[in-house]
């Protein structure tokens, strides 16, 4: 199903009961593109919309299932500004957002759809959810140049760490359950990282509401929506395992030819399963059993 703009198939949207969850995946390129569809399907996104410029194609098969939206991938803020277009039109929906080589990930998700997850973390009274963006590499870059590589996918299992995030307009004063996650390739290579770019945090499940928008840093104009938990107990995070920083790495000339591998002694091969991402600490089942 293609559309000629986002605009045009949030305005076919709007209105239609049970829209959501829905996940918006902007690809400049077509590098994994088409497993990263296939696996947001798989999680039971009720929509699954494509923005991509004119070149990147999909099979017929998924075509059939996705929407595909022509899109100016390459403008400044591209993502950040899709998704607070799609929170304006889509008040009460839940929204997901990514790029391509990008893998949402949640307790249980081989089991449990992204929708009964959703539900059960809105009866918690959450209307977002913390994840971390955990960066996956080939183990071989001989054989596997740009890093990307759904067969031989590794991940540190070690090396992360969060910092207290300060309120600039509360004299630099701790914010409330919010924090600054760092880790994975960000953290490794981070003379190669731009400061403003070693985040690991993002919150990339987000129910959308009036005057509501996602910042450039990907987290939301309401505070309590950027936290990780509630004041009660701690609740469900989740994981967006993504080849982005590695591929990112390996393409840019400046950094190109000072990394021979990625591997390192906490590296271990990645088994595309909930459970280690949760045995390694990296998502939370909070309350959901």
């Amino acid at each position: 199903m293609r559309h000629s703009s986002l605009a045009s198939f949030l305005d076919r949207l709007k209105g239609s009961a049970g829209s959501g969850p829905l996940s918006l995946v902007l690809a400049e390129d077509d590098v994994a593109l088409e497993s990263t569809l296939a696996h947001l399907l798989k999680c039971g996104f009720r929509h699954v919309v494509l923005l991509a410029p004119d070149g990147v194609q999909i099979t017929e098969g998924l075509e059939d299932k996705v929407h595909v939206v022509r899109h100016d991938v390459f403008a400044e803020g591209a993502l950040v500004a899709a998704v607070n277009q799609a929170i304006a039109a889509l008040p009460g929906v839940w929204l997901h957002y990514c790029h391509n080589a990008e893998y949402l990930y949640f307790p249980f998700c081989e089991t449990r759809t992204v929708g009964e997850m959703l539900a059960f973390h809105g009866e918690e009274r959450r209307e977002a959810m913390l994840t971390y963006v955990v960066d996956l590499y080939a183990g071989d870059l001989a054989t596997t140049p740009n890093a990307v590589s759904l067969d031989d996918a590794w991940l540190d299992r070690t090396g992360y760490y969060a910092l207290t995030r300060q309120d600039p307009d509360k004299n630099w004063q701790p914010k409330e359950r919010q924090l600054d996650f760092f880790g994975g390739l960000r953290w490794r290579f981070e003379e190669h990282i731009p400061f403003g770019k070693r985040k690991i945090d993002r919150i990339s499940l987000l129910k959308a509401k009036p005057g509501l928008t996602l910042l450039p840093d990907f987290t939301l104009s309401d505070p309590e929506m950027n936290t990780y938990s509630c004041q009660w107990h701690h609740n469900l995070t989740a994981a967006v395992c993504s080849f982005r920083t590695a591929k990112a790495l390996r393409t840019n000339p400046g950094s190109r030819h000072a990394i021979q591998t990625f591997r390192w002694p906490n590296s271990v091969q990645f088994t595309w399963h909930s459970q280690q991402l949760m045995d390694l600490g990296l998502m939370e089942p909070g309350q959901w059993f």
